[in-house]
């Protein structure tokens, strides 16, 4: 079946903008036209197709199913479209930009390997990360102000709407330094309490299996506690005190090879959250993106062989 001549790339344009940024008066404003119009394209769309996109309120637009359904592939016709004319123009030899949003679950030995191996293949590709809790690197991708987002997040409620791509399991387990009193005496739960806690900040993915895990165990949370996501900071401390982690096994994996942090007690090791990747169907990724997506992907799944790290 042929696909109508009436589409036109505008009418694509115009319902990803509007998906994207859930409003026909700022869809207006970024495609520099006025909401009238706006509203009339996305009329001319929804008669070709026969299906209302969206359900229109005070508040904004919302995608119906069918608009939903539209979205997984209007997305990637546009950028596909995009892709090629940069190809005839010889774009794949200049320079890309692609912004990354990296949870914390994926800076350990992921993260540097995946930014290791795009540097050998592309000689004009510029990185620029953005760290912070899942929430906030979500919201930045469905406004567009993120390519991509990796790491633990599947079970965020702020994933609605974006699309995830498995790529492998991480666990979170317990560790101290390599001298920590509790590794002179049988590891008790119990005396956790009496140690002070390194974890990530509250409300974050992570945080909330950790909270559900010290349920499971009949654990309470000791009342001295670190609660942030930076690793660095959560490694120095832990270096420098008898405070106890948990941590993502990615991130601590290194330390423990090299004896400067010990695992308390690998029986508590959790079964493992999944990892991957976060797009957003409304935003054409572009050219570098996609060849950051080919990346994950294979480290991803030497991850899940045991082939790396």
């Amino acid at each position: 079946m042929s696909i109508d001549n009436r589409i036109k790339f505008r009418h694509l344009q115009c319902f990803l903008e509007v998906a994207r940024l859930g409003s026909l008066a700022r869809a207006a404003d970024r495609l520099a036209v006025s909401q009238p119009a706006v509203s009339k394209t996305l009329k001319e769309l929804e008669e070709v197709l026969g299906a209302q996109l969206f359900e229109r309120s005070k508040g904004g637009a919302e995608l119906t199913e069918a608009g939903r359904d539209f979205l997984r592939y209007a997305g990637p016709c546009v950028q596909a479209l995009r892709e090629g004319v940069e190809s005839l123009r010889g774009v794949e030899y200049q320079a890309h930009s692609v912004r990354l949003g990296v949870l914390s679950t994926a800076e350990g030995a992921f993260l540097p390997e995946v930014v290791r191996r795009l540097h050998e293949r592309h000689s004009a590709l510029v990185l620029n990360v953005v760290t912070g809790p899942s929430s906030h690197l979500l919201s930045q991708l469905r406004l567009g102000e993120l390519d991509l987002v990796v790491g633990r997040m599947a079970d965020s409620p702020d994933i609605q709407g974006l699309t995830f791509e498995h790529l492998y399991n991480e666990p979170l387990t317990l560790v101290a330094r390599a001298g920590h009193p509790l590794r002179a005496q049988p590891f008790d739960t119990a005396v956790l309490e009496g140690y002070p806690l390194v974890l990530p900040t509250a409300g974050t993915t992570i945080r909330k299996r950790i909270d559900s895990l010290f349920v499971e165990r009949g654990l309470r949370l000791p009342q001295r506690r670190l609660e942030t996501l930076s690793l660095s900071l959560s490694r120095r401390y832990v270096d420098e005190s008898d405070a106890v982690w948990v941590a993502p096994t990615d991130a601590v994996r290194a330390a423990l090879n090299k004896g400067e942090l010990v695992e308390l007690a690998p029986e508590l090791q959790e079964a493992g959250g999944s990892v991957g990747i976060c797009s957003n169907a409304a935003q054409p990724i572009p050219l570098g993106a996609n060849w950051c997506q080919e990346v994950f992907r294979e480290v991803g799944n030497e991850y899940r062989e045991g082939i790396y790290p």
